[in-house]
């Protein structure tokens, strides 16, 4: 519950809102109530307009002592003020000053109680919790990371027994009284405040210092999963959604409602809730076990720590610094993880092979005798629940939802690309054969005449290195983390039109974490915040992601719950020595999960559903993937950039180099990325597989690289662990749009131009997921999408 000194304050705010229902539908009449306010009779949410005031009291007082409060505010005191600013008197210490923000003389009764009253399933967001909105780290924010295992457990308890009441209250509702209110709305408020106390919960797996609280988070998340798959399967819910549907009205329903309705009873009918019961009972059994699994295998990477102890002559080859930074074991070995910041530096430049092999068989193992069964069993139970629905695999069951739509596009598109690449990849390949065999007779190292495995990353940056002459550890000094952070908020902010502002808060989950508000730049309106945690530590996750930790959409009460994302990466740390320097691939990385943070942020949605990211599967890469495209412009670079001994900038031969750089190794790169989305299919297109066999099968088929023997790479692949499943080849799909958007619209008008940055954030990012994909392209590009430029970025032709 809150507590009793916010419970004491009533604010009375003005606000832009039309008289008719926050939420778009179609009720536009107002019904009186005893507490002296006016409800939308859909979505019981308090409007007030002035007509309608004066008619109800004539120049009375307006009482709010049914909002814990004995403040009046005369009517005519307000009507008097419109459209002026005006002070809403709560008690003289807590005035609050409003702003009037159109013509339209609309207020809107805030009331910081529930609203159970009126309507049983709004329940506010923290009702029954244990955490306190007053000690949350910023206005807005409905999060907080100052909690105790204890707290976890409590949590998600309570949170279960209120979404299953709302659900509940949904399910009872007879099919001739489904109303917009009491289907539609409750469910969509239940979105709303779930979806935050949920990641608050499931959020500390992947990043709390303290493997209790890790363990906790886990343990709730598989609970909390296990109970959305019975949410999930609520015939009684499912019904009443089918019921609204065939309202007479709903044809004249806001879009995104009618949206948001068709796409649950979508979902429900993927979910077996139109099959016998029998068979849903089946259904369900299956995706609890799912759950469970996806959550194991998430965690078993995350908590993996293996060390490997070299001696110092066997990293020859690594920079000094880089060396310098390792820890020492008890008889003078230097202590090696298989965490990015160590295990790329060694594939990249240990010149000894037999180090970069045993680096490689190790990062390729890690947990591999349990989720190599993990993901057969998923891959296995996957089918069999895509059957019990009638799709023939997992795959046509995954891509009916996709732009792709069938499993035989997806294998013509990364087919017919693997064709076109293999000209590039034997020109790569045989000029890596042609490094190696130098390097060994220049080192007395045994020469097999192959490329392998543990062979591969090293050869592609010394082709870098000699093709293009990109000395990568020289780059690396020009991006020190400060600068580039600093620079690449600015770019953001520049082009979105937005403005970041850091919050100095304890109210994180580690020290190194910070915290930032964005601000419209021309409406000063708060949109969102945004954390960075950018450094490795144990039991973190392991690579680079966005999390949307809280969805921008409408609340219960009609306002605009703010979007809260978090990006989490593994750079290395700064030293006493040096600073924290970046290589360029990961300057890319940094904007590539800071474009997913802008998607979270800017999406202005009025479900959860459809918020931020919650886009096709196979787009959701293509706004990150495009603004990847300004690490290779020379002004941007420039304004990211500097020595981090004196400042200077990165000089231009340099720079010239690094963007002809980018179709280096174009060949293997790519097919790599095809042999993953291709193993993906396979694997999903059959009822059971050997993934070790199945991964080296394709490797050899696709890339002519057979996978290093012992290994399984499949067991470290998190994306197919749960989330990407059948959905890998959306990387390269999505490349298809976004270099058309770059090409046809930023390269020629310029990549700093506002005004195309902010046809980008209307079109591409702020619809969120309440339109089809193939139609935010149409709006963006005027015309349909092409693969032109696509074709051009890999080095080919159309």
């Amino acid at each position: 519950m809150m507590t009793a000194s916010y419970c004491k304050i009533s604010i009375l705010r003005l606000c832009r809102v039309h008289p008719k229902c926050l939420r778009g539908c179609s009720a536009s009449a107002v019904a009186f109530s005893p507490v002296h306010a006016h409800y939308c009779t859909s979505c019981v949410v308090p409007v007030v307009d002035r007509d309608t005031y004066s008619q109800a009291f004539g120049n009375s007082s307006f009482s709010l002592k049914s909002y814990s409060s004995n403040t009046r505010v005369p009517l005519s005191y307000v009507n008097s003020q419109l459209p002026k600013k005006i002070h809403v008197g709560i008690k003289r210490e807590t005035l609050t000053t409003v702003k009037i923000r159109n013509q339209y003389s609309i207020f809107r009764l805030c009331r910081p109680v529930l609203l159970t009253n009126q309507c049983p399933t709004s329940l506010h967001h923290n009702q029954g919790s244990t955490r306190k909105i007053s000690n949350m780290a910023a206005d807005g924010i409905k999060l907080s990371w100052n909690v105790k295992k204890e707290q976890i457990e409590k949590d998600t308890d309570v949170l279960m027994e209120r979404v299953k009441t709302v659900y509940d209250s949904v399910g009872a509702v007879k099919d001739d009284q489904v109303t917009f209110d009491n289907v539609v709305k409750a469910a969509a408020d239940c979105d709303c405040w779930y979806a935050v106390e949920r990641n608050n919960i499931d959020f500390f797996q992947h990043v709390s210092p303290s493997k209790e609280l890790r363990d906790a988070s886990v343990a709730a998340d598989k609970k909390l999963s296990e109970f959305d798959v019975e949410l999930s399967m609520r015939q009684d819910v499912f019904d009443s959604f089918v019921a609204v549907e065939k309202l007479p009205d709903f044809k004249s329903w806001k879009p995104e409602s009618r949206r948001f309705v068709e796409r649950v009873i979508k979902i429900g009918k993927r979910n077996g809730l139109h099959l016998p019961t029998e068979i849903q009972e089946q259904i369900k059994g299956i995706k609890k076990r799912m759950s469970d699994l996806s959550i194991d295998f998430s965690t078993n990477l995350n908590e993996e720590s293996t060390t490997i102890e070299f001696k110092e002559e066997e990293l020859v080859g690594l920079p000094e610094d880089f060396v310098k930074s390792l820890e020492k074991g008890s008889d003078g070995k230097l202590k090696v993880t298989l965490k990015y910041p160590h295990y790329f530096p060694c594939m990249k430049k240990a010149r000894n092979p037999e180090t970069r092999k045993i680096m490689e068989t190790a990062f390729n193992s890690r947990c591999m005798k349990e989720n190599t069964r993990i993901l057969e069993d998923l891959v296995r139970l996957r089918d069999e629940k895509a059957k019990l629905l009638g799709y023939p695999t997992h795959a046509h069951y995954i891509l009916e939802m996709r732009m792709a739509k069938k499993p035989e596009i997806v294998a013509e598109f990364l087919s017919s690309l693997k064709d076109k690449l293999q000209a590039l990849k034997k020109e790569e390949l045989d000029l890596f054969r042609q490094y190696k065999k130098e390097e060994c007779e220049k080192y007395g190292f045994p020469d097999d005449g192959q490329i392998n495995n543990w062979d591969l990353r090293y050869f592609m940056n010394m082709a870098e290195e000699k093709k293009y002459a990109v000395d990568q550890q020289k780059l690396k000094e020009y991006f020190p983390m400060t600068v580039v952070t600093k620079g690449l908020l600015k770019i953001y902010q520049d082009l979105l039109g937005l403005v970041f502002t850091q919050i100095k808060t304890t109210d994180v989950w580690h020290e190194d974490v910070t915290l930032y508000s964005v601000k419209d730049k021309k409406t000063e309106e708060i949109i969102g915040y945004f954390y960075l945690d950018l450094h490795p530590r144990e039991g973190k996750y392991g690579h680079a992601a966005c999390f949307g930790l809280q969805p921008g959409c409408l609340s219960a009460d009609g306002s605009r719950q703010v979007s809260v994302a978090a990006m989490v990466a593994n750079f290395t740390k700064p030293t006493a020595e040096q600073p924290s320097l970046l290589t360029h691939d990961e300057v890319e990385t940094y904007f590539h999960e800071f474009g997913h943070v802008m998607h979270q942020i800017c999406a202005k949605t009025d479900y959860a559903l459809f918020s931020g990211t919650n886009v096709e599967r196979d787009f959701v890469e293509a706004p990150s993937q495009m603004l990847e495209n300004w690490v290779w412009e020379r002004e941007p670079l420039l304004r990211m950039s500097s020595h981090y001994k004196d400042e200077s900038a990165i000089p231009d031969d340099l720079l010239e180099k690094l963007t002809l750089s980018r179709q280096a190794n174009a060949g293997v790169f790519n097919l790599r990325q095809i042999t993953l989305g291709t193993f993906d299919q396979r694997i999903h297109t059959r009822s059971e597989a050997n993934t070790a066999a199945v991964y080296s099968e394709t490797c050899s088929d696709i890339l002519g690289i057979p996978a290093t023997k012992g290994t399984n790479m499949a067991a470290t692949f998190g994306h197919l662990g749960g989330g990407y499943d059948a959905q890998y080849y959306g990387y390269m799909w999505s490349e298809v749009f976004c270099m058309d958007m770059f090409a046809s619209k930023f390269k020629k008008e310029g990549v700093m131009n506002p005004e195309v940055g902010d046809l980008y954030r209307r079109c591409i990012l702020q619809p969120g997921g309440s339109l089809d994909a193939d139609e935010m392209l149409r709006n963006f590009l005027g015309r349909e999408p092409q693969q032109e430029a696509f074709l051009a970025s890999k080095g080919l032709k159309a």
